[in-house]
């Protein structure tokens, strides 16, 4: 039976957490994007922890769903790995990189997927004072 995005971007997720990726969203994107249903971020202290992380994804998403990644970026020593499935786009970043571009509050409209992971991140990383309260969706009936 083929898996849904959603399977395969929880997948995703507990194989960035296996490999002590912090800050872990998962952002349900359908209805917003044309591009993608779930955009996958998280962080990645240095860069053997960057190669392990995103190793652990395809090999975990593939083991699962038997999926390759359409294309993988940023491989070369960069502070950003982008690694797309066409439904699933997973983001590994460094700390500062991840400041830098914020897409948690770019795609701040987007429901937030419930992740029971150790390195999920519990509230918005961007949250102020000012924001309202972001819309998360809990899926975790379905694990």
């Amino acid at each position: 039976m083929a898996m849904t995005p959603l399977e395969i971007a929880k997948v995703a997720a507990a194989a960035a957490d296996d490999k002590k990726a912090t800050d872990i969203i998962l952002l349900d994107l359908t209805g917003i994007s044309d591009v993608t249903d779930y955009f996958l971020i998280c962080t990645a202290q240095n860069n053997p922890q960057m190669d392990a992380v995103v190793q652990e994804i395809r090999d975990k998403v593939a083991q699962t769903s038997g999926l390759k990644p359409i294309s993988v970026e940023g491989r070369q020593r960069s502070n950003w790995i982008v690694i797309d499935y066409g439904s699933l786009v997973a983001h590994v970043f460094k700390p500062e990189t991840r400041d830098y571009f914020r897409l948690e509050r770019l795609w701040g409209d987007a429901p937030w997927v419930k992740l029971n992971l150790d390195g999920a991140a519990e509230e918005p990383l961007w949250k102020d004072d000012s924001s309202e309260e972001t819309s998360r969706v809990d899926e975790s009936a379905d694990d």
